[in-house]
């Protein structure tokens, strides 16, 4: 039996590790084998992209180059890493996929939906998540939770970006309402983490 494909989306700070490492305790529980993975990253490949992508200086990277990066990241990421895990049975929970090249670089960076709809097309073809848990807080909840790493690329944007970023997030929700379930992460992280066991449990039981 094939394993299911779960990801978490959101902006910095809103509990997407925490939560992934829940996810996978909660999985194991029940008795199916999961793997934990990050984009960027998640190859060799994709942990060096990731390493230029993330501390790179800010003027040497364009949202282009950016987000051609990433998709090359991803390619390795789903063929080597990804789809033969779910082959083999293995629940995958990945801390963010497309989802955040669409918030990021095609709303944050202003590229558009289009530009990345295409290499999305181009890389994935048919391949999509089963399910996106889009963890959601206000802007003011995250500010107050941040700790800046001036070295990060994405951490020292400022907060039109993220204002851009969560707006997208918002909108890529309304467009594959069937995939992406948000879930309001400014509350206690019991109340998010009793959301996201509903969610899972559902999956669980269609598969039993």
């Amino acid at each position: 039996m094939l394993g299911q494909f779960i990801t978490i989306e959101g902006i910095e700070c809103v509990g997407k590790s925490t939560n992934a490492k829940f996810i996978e305790t909660m999985l194991n529980k029940k008795g199916c084998k999961t793997l934990v993975t990050r984009e960027p990253g998640g190859s060799g490949i994709g942990e060096k992209i990731r390493n230029i992508l993330l501390f790179e200086k800010k003027d040497t990277l364009s949202p282009m180059t950016e987000l051609l990066l990433l998709f090359a990241a991803r390619e390795k990421h789903i063929n080597e890493i990804i789809k033969p895990a779910l082959e083999n049975g293995t629940w995958v929970i990945c801390d963010r996929f497309t989802d955040a090249s669409f918030a990021y670089q095609g709303f944050g960076r202003e590229l558009g939906f289009e530009k990345v709809n295409q290499l999305k097309a181009l890389i994935q073809k048919d391949f999509e998540p089963d399910l996106t848990i889009l963890l959601d807080a206000p802007l003011e909840v995250i500010t107050s939770r941040r700790k800046l790493n001036p070295n990060d690329r994405f951490e020292s944007e400022d907060k039109k970006f993220f204002g851009r970023v969560r707006n997208g997030y918002l909108e890529l929700a309304k467009i594959f309402e069937d995939r992406v379930k948000v879930i309001d992460a400014s509350q206690d992280i019991e109340d998010v983490q009793n959301q996201i066991k509903i969610l899972i449990n559902s999956m669980v039981n269609v598969r039993s």
